[in-house]
């Protein structure tokens, strides 16, 4: 089952009694996990007919024990197993039968990053439960997750907002969720949450600062790139973290450039790669900046530099070095 599909089998009201909800995106996974209890359990009764169990800790039969007893003073209870994936294979065996055989006033709730789905209690869950996925979201889709926030926090933002802000917070769905609800508050009265909105609540941040820097790179200015790199250290920022979000500029940067060699004209580059309009000026002149020869070197140069820094390498040094290889071309 899609996590689309589950939700709206929750809004239909139908309450699984075996779930197993997994994922890289846990965020979501909470989410969905809230989700389901709210409708599974009366909260006012929720002390009597709740349990949670951690799979690190668990040996099957407390869990077990928990899911075949009946709810007191309600239809239903649930029984919530964290960090399921590390259930050891007793205990997945001791659970098996009641996979297959479940207690009609229980919803049992796992919940875990990874699963094997080889293992026979995944592929019996599979069969006779529900089995959701939460995968990552792609970049590209992180600004229409901003808009769905958006609407359900109270008021739209406008597309060019929402790509301004997953530019500058990058794929953190917690962190964009509550960005969201800040710009909801800061932009009042206002129709819908603007470009401005962002710029003016992101301007004190590390996130407005590492954007600002991709973009400095990007137009190969020296002096402001040292100072947006030099902020970003004194507000105590990690290399990592820089790297992580010039990448994700500069591989926009090389694609825009590879449909610039092949004389694709802006206006279809925009549509070719979902670029909203009003950044479109901006990335086509940094993209123009750079050959694909050289990109392919500054793409060298991140990964070299993020293997020196998570290995003893000296972060203000090898930033530095990067920004003035990247602005002069001199490596």
């Amino acid at each position: 089952m899609t996590p689309q599909e589950f939700e709206t089998s929750l809004k239909k009201g139908t309450i699984p009694a075996v779930c197993f909800l997994y994922g890289d995106e846990q965020f979501l996974v909470e989410r969905a996990v809230n989700a389901l209890l709210e409708k599974a359990i009366d909260p006012s009764l929720k002390d009597f007919n709740f349990n949670v169990f951690f799979g690190n800790e668990s040996k099957g039969v407390d869990i077990l024990d928990a899911a075949q007893t009946l709810p007191m003073f309600a239809e239903r209870r649930a029984v919530l197993v964290k960090r399921a994936e590390q259930l050891k294979a007793d205990a997945l065996e001791v659970l098996l039968p009641y996979v297959l055989n479940p207690s009609a006033g229980t919803c049992l709730l796992l919940t875990g990053t990874k699963i094997d789905q080889r293992k026979k209690f995944f592929l019996e869950l599979k069969k006779h439960g529900v089995l959701v996925e939460y995968k990552r979201f792609y970049d590209n889709k992180l600004s229409g997750f901003i808009q769905s926030e958006a609407v359900v926090q109270g008021k739209p933002i406008e597309t060019a907002a929402a790509e301004l802000l997953a530019a500058l917070i990058g794929n953190n769905l917690q962190e964009l969720s509550s960005q969201v609800e800040k710009l909801v508050i800061y932009a009042g009265t206002k129709q819908r949450i603007t470009v401005d909105d962002v710029r003016t609540m992101a301007s004190s941040s590390k996130a407005f600062t590492a954007f600002e820097l991709a973009k400095f790179l990007g137009l190969r200015d020296l002096a402001n790139s040292i100072r947006s790199l030099d902020a970003l250290f004194l507000n105590g920022e990690d290399a990592p973290m820089m790297i992580g979000a010039l990448t994700r500029h500069f591989r926009q940067l090389w694609r825009v450039r590879e449909l610039l060699d092949k004389k694709i004209p802006p206006a279809d580059i925009g549509r070719e790669l979902s670029i909203n309009a009003f950044f479109l000026g901006d990335i086509v002149a940094q993209a123009r900046n750079f050959s694909r020869r050289e990109l392919k070197r500054i793409f060298e140069e991140f990964y070299r530099c993020d293997v020196s820094s998570k290995t003893g390498g000296l972060p203000f040094t090898l930033m530095h070095g990067l920004t003035m290889g990247i602005c002069t071309g001199n490596w």
